[in-house]
């Protein structure tokens, strides 16, 4: 039996998906499903923990239009400028790669 369990989630019940999307409407809706927990927001940044990484939205007057914690599911409305996931392994990486070309 596998079964995978969530923090956050009630005890004993399994997360309704892993899967990730990202669907960006007109640059001004913006919906992500895959979503574990939203670490911070203000009107001009919003940071997102999802199943593939950390989430960096970058825009303006964004808000919050949805939030379902239970389906990990969040709707931002507002100005997007950029959307950048946030992996370690790639940051280390190309500095590696800028400290060398610039040396």
């Amino acid at each position: 039996m596998d079964q995978h369990y969530e923090f956050g989630t009630p005890m004993g019940r399994e997360r309704q998906t892993n899967d990730h999307d990202v669907i960006l409407k007109g640059r001004r809706q913006l919906d992500i499903t895959g979503v574990k927990q939203v670490e911070s927001f203000d009107n001009e940044e919003f940071l997102l923990e999802t199943v593939m990484g950390f989430l960096s939205v970058r825009g303006q007057n964004l808000h919050m239009k949805n939030l379902n914690v239970e389906q990990g599911i969040v709707s931002i409305e507002g100005k997007v400028y950029d959307l950048i996931y946030l992996d370690q392994n790639q940051q280390d990486k190309s500095k590696g790669f800028f400290g060398k070309l610039f040396k």
